[in-house]
């Protein structure tokens, strides 16, 4: 299967990052919706000034965000009724962006403003390359709140020394976590008075403060990077690990200023890739998605992969856009599969072939039958492939 896959080129894009620092967020409950140029202007100006991804999507998976997390550090499927992040952990992963920056001589952290136990992080982010720290192991926070808060993960975590070339860290965040309101939720309580002029629901309201928190916290670490001198040398990633499902239909709706499609549009989003250096936006219309994002950095950064072994594919490559559902539905820049009614609906004047729906369905399948493949057989470590040797443990 892997040996009939098409491996992707290299591109004008190809090493364009190479040497630089990466910080990768990946935010809890963030989506397109929680960006407004008022409330979240750092969110918004990273957003409009880098890379410009107009179509990305970012599924729901059946373990919502260790599901979201595992597709975006490996660009691997989960595999359905287990947590594949946990189920990770003992199996060999050289193309996490961890193990490869390390191996690189990169110093690779990674940081949870939560629980450093829950759903097994403590042992399946040291496995992508990472010394992890989050609450109970060494990350120390100087408010006792729920959700946490990203602002206090930033300013306990950005110190000089952790901030001196050449590294990469990775943060989870948890202050957009549900519940969205201004009684249960005390990031949004935190920041009501600073929405207390929009004209919506409290529900919305209390989403947009509680995003409020991350805008904050990378406004900080912008702060931070400015200081040390490490801001034009320094690569921002910044997506959601899904979509804020907490919300009722009709306050995403209202977020959203119109009725949501639910089967496609519902997952629709925004990835933020941004460095100071960039001179102009760089706008991207191809379909793209979660499991994009770690090939995609990897060409960017000039890391040697075998873009074979993973199931999405570099955004600046010549491969056809592919957006895959938990469901099996998927999209492509010629239309879209809904798996639930098992109807395929072609773009407005896409010309495609008789097979082209079916044999798309086809490999959709196979990607979901050969990552849980991956998963069950530790098939990168049967590869032989431990080139890159983790000590993050």
């Amino acid at each position: 299967y892997f040996s009939q896959r098409p491996a992707t080129e290299k591109n004008e894009y190809t090493g364009l990052f190479q040497g630089k620092n990466l910080i990768w967020i990946v935010a809890e409950g963030f989506t397109t919706y929680a960006m407004t140029e008022e409330t979240t202007p750092t969110l918004w100006k990273l957003a409009h000034s880098g890379f410009v991804f107009e179509n990305y999507y970012n599924p729901l998976w059946g373990v919502s965000t260790s599901d979201g997390e595992y597709t975006i550090l490996t660009s691997l499927i989960p595999k359905s009724g287990v947590w594949s992040m946990s189920e990770s952990a003992q199996n060999y992963l050289p193309f996490t962006m961890g193990n490869q920056l390390r191996s690189l001589g990169y110093v690779t952290r990674a940081f949870h403003d939560h629980d450093y136990t829950y759903y097994n992080r403590d042992q399946s982010h040291p496995n992508l390359g990472y010394y992890f720290k989050g609450v109970g192991n060494g990350l120390e926070l100087y408010s006792d709140a729920w959700p946490e808060s990203d602002v206090e993960m930033m300013e306990s975590t950005l110190t000089d020394d952790r901030l001196q070339s050449p590294f990469h860290t990775y943060y989870l965040t948890v202050s957009g976590h549900m519940n969205y309101s201004f009684q249960e939720n005390s990031m949004s309580a935190k920041h009501e008075h600073e929405v207390g002029h929009e004209d919506m629901s409290e529900e919305a309201r209390a989403y947009l403060a509680c995003q409020m928190e991350l805008d904050q916290a990378v406004e900080y670490l912008l702060e931070r990077l400015e200081e040390t001198g490490q801001l034009e040398n320094t690569v921002i990633c910044l997506s959601g690990d899904h979509y804020p499902y907490g919300l009722a239909q009709e306050t995403i709706d209202e977020l959203a200023g119109h009725e949501v499609e639910q089967d496609f549009e519902q997952y629709r989003s925004t990835w933020i890739l941004w460095s100071a250096d960039l001179e102009e936006p760089v706008t991207v219309t191809k379909p793209c998605y979660s499991l994009d994002i770690l090939p995609t950095l990897s060409n960017l950064f000039g890391l040697e992969y075998d873009s074979r072994l993973l199931m999405g594919h570099d955004v600046f490559s010549d491969q056809p856009g592919l957006v895959v559902f938990a469901n099996h539905s998927y999209l492509t820049e010629l239309g879209r599969y809904d798996a639930s009614a098992d109807v395929f609906t072609p773009n407005e004047g896409a010309e495609i072939g008789d097979d082209y729906a079916a044999d798309t369905l086809t490999m959709v399948n196979d990607m979901f039958t050969y990552s849980a493949l991956v998963l069950e057989q530790d098939y990168y470590h049967t590869l032989g492939l431990e080139k890159y040797p983790n000590d993050a443990k």
